[in-house]
């Protein structure tokens, strides 16, 4: 099964989210960014590897926090939710994504997300309180 990765950066309470450009697959939806793992690639490398080419960024994965499937253009996929920290803060840009945003749990609960990172909010909600 082709495997994705979910970057969730949280600080303060609130869970770091961006909103796709309105072209494309999910256009104009939220996200917990990531993307797919590439052949011979680790989970861990895939989100760091994610968020530098999204954002310029440099993360490190600390620990999976859960895994859901979900379909993708009529094929199964895994989704793995990796709970990550930057190193030293860096302001991210938006290289890939129009909007970027620290929400609150009230707010991540409410907003447009991809249907798959809405499947990972039991994984995330918890540990916003």
């Amino acid at each position: 099964m082709e495997r994705s990765v979910a970057g969730i950066l949280l600080h303060q309470g609130k869970a770091f989210v961006a909103r796709r450009g309105q072209d494309g697959s999910f256009g104009g939806r939220w996200e917990f960014p990531g993307g797919k793992v590439e052949p011979g690639e680790r989970d861990e490398e895939a989100v760091a590897r994610e968020f530098n080419e999204e954002f310029g960024v440099h993360v490190d994965a600390l620990r999976l926090l859960g895994e859901v499937v979900f379909p993708h253009r009529g094929i199964d996929r895994t989704l793995a939710a990796y709970q990550i920290e930057m190193e030293c803060y860096k302001r991210p840009k938006l290289l890939e994504h129009e909007a970027i945003a620290w929400v609150s749990a009230e707010e991540l609960s409410a907003l447009d997300l991809v249907d798959s990172d809405r499947d990972l909010l039991p994984y995330v909600l918890p540990l916003m309180s």
